[in-house]
């Protein structure tokens, strides 16, 4: 078994919210430059800056995971991850019938820009991203594990578009493949609070807008090589794989488990 250092929760200048910094190209090399091993691109309700990412990760030597963060008709942030190419056509085919189309206002949002590997725009989304889905919650999961991905509700320990904010708690019955929370709380502390989440295992990312930001919190999955089966193991603890977290850039030797 091999241990991976990943951050699995980054935008890029493709999200109204990423910062103009944030190319395919200059996150690759942030990451590398700050010691990860693996990477996951989670624009808000696109996967259309995903392929370029993987394309300069591969130059690089960085395992680039292709996602996407979904916002569900309860205004609750969603990640999920997929494997193939064919896997991100399908779930970008579904974002388009399910996204409002209402107009980007640059002024007031920020850019929405695809670019290639060399920094140059190469298309802008003309519908704003931030805007909520018409499918709960539950009808993402059933989508996301129909094309064949894995389904993470985001950051839901955070104070706006999460889970406990959007609903005052997370459902016992929830289906998800692992939840993530944020740095402001430890898997033991949400443990306390809610005994019932056990059975998911927990991610903690950086959630980076900006380049400086990336890597700034990651995980260590154990698994035998990077992939997207042996990630999907790891979040199931399966076979020896498993996922730790968090850990701090600033601090590699602090970890709260």
């Amino acid at each position: 078994m091999q241990q991976y250092k990943a951050d699995l929760h980054i935008h890029t200048v493709l999200s109204p919210c990423g910062d103009l910094e944030m190319s395919p190209t200059a996150i690759v090399r942030r990451a590398l430059a700050r010691g990860l091993d693996m990477i996951a691109i989670t624009d808000h309700n696109t996967t259309r800056q995903v392929k370029v990412t993987q394309a300069v990760g591969k130059r690089e030597g960085l395992f680039v995971l292709g996602g996407v963060e979904i916002t569900s008709m309860e205004e609750t942030h969603c990640l999920a991850y997929f494997e193939t190419d064919e896997q991100l056509d399908a779930m970008q085919a579904f974002l388009d019938a399910h996204l409002p189309k209402i107009p980007n206002d640059v002024d007031r949002f920020g850019y929405q820009l695809v670019v290639d590997e060399n920094e140059e725009i190469v298309d802008e989304e003309e519908y704003h991203l931030l805007n909520a889905l018409d499918v709960d919650i539950e009808g993402l999961y059933d989508e996301v594990h129909r094309i064949g991905g894995l389904f993470v509700p985001a950051h839901i320990n955070k104070g706006t578009t999460s889970l406990m904010s959007q609903l005052g708690f997370v459902p016992p019955d929830l289906r998800a493949d692992a939840l993530e929370i944020n740095r402001r709380i430890t898997r033991e502390e949400i443990l306390k609070k809610f005994a019932y989440l056990k059975r998911f295992s927990f991610i903690t990312d950086s959630d980076a807008h900006f380049i400086d930001n990336v890597g700034d919190v990651y995980n260590v999955i154990t698994m035998e090589h990077r992939t997207f089966a042996e990630f999907a193991k790891a979040l199931r603890g399966e076979e020896g794989r498993g996922v730790d977290t968090m850990f701090f850039r600033d601090n590699p030797l602090r970890k709260i488990m």
